[in-house]
């Protein structure tokens, strides 16, 4: 079997993206380095990152769903619609039919997640579980003290609710960071704009307990176990 096939197959990745995986040199087979078109056998030992390839596989010996992070780039739209041109869904190209949960905005980027199992994608955004979501923002005016409080408080008017309270930071002269609760639709570059500010920039680097980490714009990675437990500790089955 082609070695970008059988990755696919363990629900690792696409057959796209594990080639990108081969030709950067982060795939082995038997320790050796592999190469694009490489075939494997089912006694050879393949490894990704130095970690072991495996399906991942329900109890009852059936494939999990799917479960991704995406570092979504700007210009990317996060729908499911294939009439919209870099929609979310044929940027990624999973073999499976996954889609969004949650959105970010066009002009911004950062983490996403996708997943194929629709049962779950309303448990983790209600508002009573509370999930925080980290951003860094970029602004045209240098940010202060006032404005950090401000934003921090709540009570910003946005689409005719106001916000929560939420915790924010300085990064630098001209950016700060801030933990949401709520999923207001353009909420940060609503609150920023009240006080007289321009969202230049907006970066999602968390979501609860899982991490943009290290992975470049336009690459993802399946979520980890305990990623999952911590999105929704009560959930069994994944």
């Amino acid at each position: 079997m082609r070695l970008n096939r059988h990755i696919a197959d363990t629900g690792h990745c696409s057959r796209r993206e594990a080639d990108r995986l081969i030709a950067e040199g982060r795939v082995t087979v038997n320790g050796i380095r592999a190469r694009i078109g490489a075939e494997v056998g089912e006694d050879d030992e393949v490894r990704i990152d130095g970690n072991p390839l495996a399906a991942r596989v329900a109890a009852k010996g059936k494939r999990r769903h799917i479960y991704i992070a995406l570092n979504k780039p700007v210009g990317i739209t996060c729908t499911t619609d294939e009439a919209v041109k870099g929609n979310i869904v044929e940027f990624v190209g999973h073999e499976q039919r996954i889609f969004p949960i949650g959105r970010l905005d066009k002009d911004s980027e950062g983490l996403i997640l996708l997943t194929s199992n629709g049962d779950i994608v309303n448990r983790i955004l209600r508002a009573e579980n509370k999930l925080e979501k980290e951003y860094l923002v970029a602004v045209n005016n240098a940010v202060t003290d006032d404005f950090l409080r401000a934003m921090a408080r709540g009570g910003v008017p946005v689409h005719g609710e106001a916000t929560l309270p939420c915790k924010t930071g300085r990064l630098g002269r001209f950016g700060f960071r801030i933990v949401l609760t709520q999923g207001l639709n353009r909420q940060i570059r609503l609150m920023a704009a009240h006080f007289g500010y321009r969202v230049k920039q907006l970066h999602r680097a968390r979501i609860g307990n899982v991490k943009l980490g290290h992975l470049k714009p336009g690459q993802w990675r399946n979520l980890t176990d305990p990623e999952l437990r911590g999105l929704l500790p009560d959930h069994a089955d994944w």
